[in-house]
């Protein structure tokens, strides 16, 4: 009885033992992380005003990017395509756009007016170039729900198209899934917008629209 007694001691002293050695080695990490974390913090430099006061300056002045989106106002009529499920037969539909520069011609703000399987439909959607990331952001809202998609990009000058990609909520299952937007510039009067979904996997075509200038 003594020898199991003796036993349980010296393990419950092992376990006090281990306990300590871990809280010790915790807050040594802690110390190291944190110390670590103050040294980041005071390597970086320090930013005059001036330098500061130009970069705002750059960061808030349209560039040539925006003169992209500013060749874009007017009213444009688009013949629309949609494929509901892969391999599925498309639908046809029509809505008018109205383009406009927005915020002294820092954001392009388009509105959509027309009729999707006979049901009256509104968008608005909305596209800007950050100067500090140089990428583009697209969004757009619709009267057929109430998320909105966002994706972000870059055009591509050989091309003449934009490249978005984005994240859409599946409302029938409530999980994320991926898509992508190309934007082309086919010619001055004409734009083209496909539209990319993810089913079971893989990718299929889901949306085209032809916009034609007035």
């Amino acid at each position: 009885m003594k020898k199991l007694t003796t036993a349980l001691v010296i393990i419950a002293l092992c376990v006090i033992s281990c306990k300590k050695e871990v809280k010790a080695e915790t807050e040594t990490t802690s110390t190291v992380s944190d110390s670590v974390k103050t040294k980041e913090s005071a390597a970086e430099a320090p930013v005059d005003s001036a330098t500061a006061a130009k970069a705002w300056q750059a960061y808030a002045t349209p560039g040539e990017p925006h003169k992209l989106m500013t060749d874009e106002v007017g009213t444009w009529n688009c013949d629309m395509t949609f494929w509901y499920e892969p391999g599925s037969k498309p639908e046809k539909s029509t809505s008018v756009a109205n383009i406009k520069m927005i915020l002294g011609g820092r954001y392009q703000e388009a509105n959509y007016q027309g009729k999707i399987m006979g049901a009256p439909f509104e968008g608005k959607s909305t596209l800007a170039y950050n100067n500090a990331s140089k990428e583009y952001t697209t969004t757009f809202i619709d009267n057929m729900g109430t998320g909105m998609m966002v994706a972000t990009g870059k055009y591509d000058e050989g091309t003449k198209s934009m490249e978005l990609k984005g994240e859409v909520v599946n409302p029938v299952d409530g999980k994320k899934s991926p898509y992508r937007e190309v934007y082309t510039i086919v010619d001055p009067t004409t734009r083209k917008m496909e539209m990319f979904d993810v089913k079971d996997g893989k990718e299929y075509k889901s949306m085209e629209i032809v916009m034609k200038k007035k």
